[in-house]
């Protein structure tokens, strides 16, 4: 599902308006994005909890080369889903 088709849901549930909800989303992504680059976890009850981990640094292969390159390591954010999710 896009952000358009979630924020569009939220509106037809809530009865805000499209404007606002934008608002509330950015504003809520900036406070999210903000907590993990501090390295804090974020739980969202029902949904799960993001989590700021490193993937360590490996060695890969070019695929079409078949030689063998370097992978630095990287920030990525893992999502550990709610156990009362139901899906």
């Amino acid at each position: 599902m896009s952000k358009e088709a979630l924020v569009h849901k939220a509106a037809e549930a809530t009865g805000l308006t499209k404007k606002d909800l934008e608002m509330a989303w950015k504003a809520l992504q900036k406070a999210i994005v903000e907590e993990l680059h501090s390295g804090e976890e974020v739980t969202i009850a029902g949904v799960g909890k993001l989590k700021p981990t490193v993937r360590a640094a490996r060695t890969g292969r070019n695929p079409q080369t078949g030689q063998e390159i370097a992978i630095p390591e990287k920030q990525t954010v893992q999502l550990k889903v709610s156990s009362t999710y139901v899906g």
